[in-house]
């Protein structure tokens, strides 16, 4: 077996799924958690029954650090706003070097936020909603550009069933999906893969990927996601892909042509822990670059309707809220939730309910904004002055308000917007770059352009001439 490489960032890598370690995994009768970018799940115990995630440990094992109250009061100071439900709750709850981009943030030096989503369906759940609903919040305290990434060929790379067609078109409906989030449009670049890399505006995005994709071996891919021989050479390479996109020099049509400046530009990615992943390669790369190590702000995940064990998965409609189910849709799943309740109403008035392991109460943790009234909530269940019924009902009443309101921002959305959000061009930001660098960039865009035009009216004319 080859020896696997470490990549040497923060202590604390992830142990490589190595088949023997998958072997001996195997033989025992307990299962540890598995957190990949292709697999989430908690583990089960010595008697089988599933655990729930532990993201305590993965911090360790990550090497990420804990977003604690001393970092919070500094965001709320710095920025002047009142931190997000998700991070005051805990829900987004580790990070690499957030206290650097608020140190940047402080002196007036401009960043930009990158996430994105893998289109591995026509219809997006409430769990895929929720990290693109902070991000959101942090552009608007920040004031910053955006960059969403829709990796729909790496969705193809990896799933027999789905065609380039496929995900292409669940890349171009999840688009629609994003934006009905509530972007703004002036400061958002979202694009797909397959079709930006095939237009006329990702020629410095290649060559961060070809950059990044020279400086990371085999081993560490394997090291890192756990790939073996089964796995194709387009999984291989895709890591440089989704590394690049954290490098403002991907984009000069948004952060400008003088690449030595927009090297210096930070980058912070918003993102569940399950991607940390591709960025710990990433910033283990960066520096030989002479680019800035992204930051990362880790989310934990929105768990599946049958228990903390796991995420919502798209591929699973019955353990996910979508975006398009009715009210009466939502009221059934929620009615079947995992509940933390007791089997009696006599025993959940002595014992009270278990709000850690509760679904319903874990999906109000997420939705519902009031902090006072989740707390007396929560004080209430666990005191068994509330039943699991009225539990669920509070659930379904948070998520029906929650995906119309998704629905009724989405009708709004028209495949104009959408081409409009995904059209290369300026974003408009405080540190943009100057009006003659800008006009220098549109003019040389326009002269290759009309190079390219001559030629085709030249081919067409000797066509005709035939």
């Amino acid at each position: 077996m080859a020896a696997i490489t470490e990549v040497k960032d923060e202590p604390g890598q992830p142990p490589a799924l190595t088949a023997l370690s998958l072997a001996e995994i195997a033989q025992s009768k307990s299962k540890e958690q598995i957190i990949t970018p292709f697999d989430v799940s908690g583990g089960v115990d010595e008697q089988g029954r599933p655990k729930a995630l532990d993201y305590d440990k993965l911090v360790d094992s990550f090497g990420a650090r804990r977003i604690d109250k001393t970092l919070l009061e500094r965001f709320e100071k710095i920025t002047g706003h009142k931190p997000h439900r998700m991070l005051r709750r805990g829900l987004v709850f580790s990070h690499r070097d957030l206290d650097q981009i608020l140190d940047k943030y402080e002196q007036g030096i401009p960043f930009f936020l990158y996430t994105g989503r893998g289109p591995s369906s026509d219809s997006m759940h409430v769990g895929h909603t929720i990290p693109f609903e902070f991000t959101k919040y942090l552009q608007d305290v920040f004031d910053v550009p955006l960059v969403i990434m829709l990796t729909d060929d790496e969705k193809f790379l990896h799933s027999p069933k789905l065609t380039r067609k496929d995900v292409y078109k669940f890349a171009l409906q999840n688009a629609m999906d994003i934006i009905a989030v509530g972007f703004d449009m002036k400061k958002t670049f979202i694009f797909s893969d397959i079709e930006f890399l095939r237009g006329g505006s990702a020629s410095d995005f290649q060559a961060n990927i070809l950059e990044m994709a020279k400086r990371t071996t085999i081993n560490q891919i394997k090291g890192t996601f756990g790939f073996n021989l089964d796995n194709n050479i387009g999984e291989y390479m895709f890591p440089a892909q989704q590394s690049a996109t954290s490098f403002a020099t991907s984009f000069p049509f948004i952060f400008g042509t003088d690449s030595k400046k927009a090297a210096r530009i930070p980058c912070l990615i918003p993102c569940a822990i399950d991607q940390d992943p591709y960025f710990r390669q990433c910033r283990h790369n960066a520096p030989r670059l002479k680019y800035l190590k992204p930051a990362i702000i880790h989310s934990i995940f929105l768990p599946s309707l049958r228990g903390t064990g796991s995420k919502m998965s798209a591929s699973d409609t019955d353990s996910s809220i979508f975006l398009s189910d009715t009210d009466k849709q939502i009221q059934k799943k929620i009615g079947s939730a995992f509940s933390g309740g007791q089997d009696t109403q006599e025993l959940q008035r002595k014992l009270g309910g278990r709000t850690n392991v509760d679904i319903p109460f874990q999906y109000l943790t997420f939705f519902l904004e009031d902090d006072s009234e989740l707390e007396r909530i929560r004080d209430s269940y666990e005191k068994g002055e509330m039943q699991s019924g009225a539990m669920k009902a509070a659930c379904t009443r948070e998520l029906q308000a929650y995906v119309g309101a998704f629905k009724e921002r989405r009708k709004a959305v028209t495949e104009e917007i959408r081409k409009e959000f995904m059209r290369p061009r300026q974003l408009i930001f405080k540190g943009m770059p100057e009006k003659k660098e800008r006009k220098e960039a549109l003019e040389e865009r326009r002269k290759k352009l009309q190079e390219e035009i001559a030629r085709v009216d030249e081919e067409l004319q000797k066509s005709q001439e035939e």
